[in-house]
């Protein structure tokens, strides 16, 4: 694939996104192109200022995909994160993540997924080398209960294609798979997984073509001046702009600890990769789909071997509290020996085969698992975003447009749900 220019993304963009009109912040000038993003983050040095319509803290999948959505109406965005894109210590880095649509009763996220699955395909398509991998997203039950009925519906308003699968379908299928306890299974079949890290950064590389600046340092909670909002800089710099938007995952309750209080828990969580048997195919995305085991709702998931670490194994129960800084970052044996006793159970092939690699990450946890989207309670100019609790990422794409449809005017109304006192 050919390499793309600043030019061909601003034509995609444009085709995609409309330019915002009123709204917490205006367009850019008119007849004005912002500056490239590398040479703004150059320019900034100790105690200089720079003006922006809109600052985001935060380069995460949240964040990134504002700005994407901002700079695609023509406003100049800058990005702060004191780590950069897809860190090792971001929520949205490591290997890989599932793009799935079933919600259960809440359809409002199966049609954001559905929107945001649409959206990082599209990126996939102007990326050069694999990026998504539409293995399918298998769902294992033992019974056919309100959460796959309303599933199912979702999938079917929304026209995404998927089967049922009874034991035997099963079995036939995915040999590799145990079915101790499962009664039946549904395929989404164009979800799948993608390349969690390489994406959001192929997004932060079309944010820069399109003139954002991405800045790497810590960023302090803001200032309203007036018509400004100023975003302060540990490092001594500061930025000033129309508005600003913090989505700094775990970061944001120490940024905000008055405001947003217990309501986000952080919670360490593990993930594992877990070689297969030499010369097994049994285990890549052409012979197993992602995989979510409802296991009684003790949810284990997976995602086949795409990038030949193993097949990745994770338990989607909330670890204990921690400091996103100061966490430490190595898998245990306990948790370890949990996840081969489900090994044992699911994937027996695999219970005695090696851990090839961990990863110690967070969730940033809200109660109902529901996203934060609102206005900081003394500036309705500053929007906090966080909350992915475990399933945000594959919202990135749709996430990113509602929070750029507050800010230009598009949108006026959160839902309760999203709001800082949830209804």
């Amino acid at each position: 694939m050919a390499k793309r220019t600043r030019r061909d993304i601003l034509k995609t963009t444009a085709a995609l996104a409309a330019a915002g009109l009123g709204g917490i912040v205006g367009r850019a000038p008119a007849g004005q192109s912002p500056p490239a993003g590398r040479a703004q983050a150059r320019s900034l040095r100790r105690g200089r200022r720079k003006a922006f319509d809109v600052v985001i803290v935060g380069a995460g999948v949240f964040g990134i995909w504002t700005a994407w959505h901002l700079l695609s109406r023509g406003l100049k965005v800058a990005i702060i994160d004191a780590h950069g894109p897809a860190n090792a210590r971001a929520s949205s880095g490591g290997e890989t993540r599932v793009l799935r649509i079933a919600y259960g009763a809440a359809h409002h996220y199966a049609e954001w997924a559905h929107e945001g699955l649409a959206g990082w395909r599209a990126l996939a398509a102007r990326h050069e080398g694999p990026l998504f991998f539409p293995a399918g997203v298998l769902w294992l039950t033992h019974e056919r209960d309100s959460y796959v009925e309303a599933s199912l519906r979702s999938l079917d308003t929304l026209g995404v294609s998927h089967r049922i699968l009874d034991r035997k379908a099963l079995a036939r299928r995915y040999p590799q798979i145990a079915l101790d306890g499962i009664r039946l299974g549904f395929l989404e079949e164009g979800s799948g997984a993608i390349l969690a890290r390489r994406a959001v950064q192929a997004v932060a590389r079309e944010v820069e073509a399109m003139g954002g600046a991405i800045i790497r340092a810590r960023a302090r909670p803001f200032e309203a001046r007036g018509s400004t909002i100023v975003v302060p800089l540990a490092e001594g710099d500061r930025l000033e702009a129309g508005a600003a938007v913090y989505a700094c995952g775990p970061w944001l309750p120490k940024l905000f600890p008055e405001v947003i209080g217990n309501t986000i828990l952080v919670t360490r969580q593990e993930v594992y990769f877990i070689g297969p048997p030499a010369g097994s195919p049994d285990y890549g995305p052409g012979r197993l789909p992602v995989w979510a085991d409802f296991n009684n709702g003790d949810i284990f998931y997976g995602i086949p071997d795409v990038t030949g670490r193993g097949m990745k194994l994770a338990h989607h129960a909330f670890g204990e509290a921690v400091d996103p800084e100061t966490m430490d970052r190595r898998v245990t044996t306990a948790l370890v020996d949990e996840a081969r006793a489900f090994l044992a159970r699911r994937f027996p092939a695999l219970a005695d085969q090696p851990l090839l690699g961990g990863r110690v990450c967070q969730y940033s946890v809200r109660a109902g698992e529901n996203f934060l989207i609102d206005h900081h309670p003394d500036e309705a100019r500053v929007l906090l975003v966080g909350g992915g609790s475990g399933h945000g990422f594959k919202h990135g794409p749709r996430l990113g447009r509602f929070v750029a449809d507050l800010l230009t005017g598009r949108e006026s109304g959160i839902p309760p749900y999203f709001r800082l006192a949830q209804g």
